[in-house]
């Protein structure tokens, strides 16, 4: 059995450790899993723009990922949570940048509409799972 390794994304991360005590990424033998990652910058604040927002949750998954030696290239399974339902541009951003990230393979996919996240602000939180070769 593989032990399975914490990883803490420097800055936003490091803040989530302090006060939540709950790392960003999980690696045991060649998978990775993140902690839902939200649209926050290193200061845990949410963009106005609901694509900047969703756009930003994708960047910190990109973080988080290499904090763990995985990338999007990994990325097999995606779960995202969203508050405020599903209007049109939530899925032409989330396509845009599954695109953008994931050229060459497009993962599995699960939407959750939810009343509320871990901040306030939040309308979207993102987590992944990625398996190494």
């Amino acid at each position: 059995m593989n032990t399975p390794e914490f990883f803490v994304t420097p800055g936003y991360g490091e803040q989530l450790l302090s006060a939540l005590h709950y790392s960003q990424a999980l690696r045991i033998g060649n998978r990775v899993e993140t902690s839902g990652q939200g649209g926050w910058d290193d200061d845990l604040q949410i963009p106005e723009s609901l694509e900047d927002e969703i756009a930003q949750a994708f960047r910190n998954l990109e973080r988080t990922l290499a904090t763990a030696g995985a990338g999007w290239e990994h990325v097999v399974h995606v779960n995202s949570y969203h508050v405020g339902g599903f209007p049109a541009q939530v899925n032409e951003q989330m396509a845009r940048l599954y695109r953008h990230y994931m050229p060459d393979h497009a993962p599995i996919w699960t939407q959750v509409g939810v009343a509320a996240l871990g901040l306030p602000a939040m309308r979207i939180e993102i987590r992944v799972t990625a398996i190494l070769p």
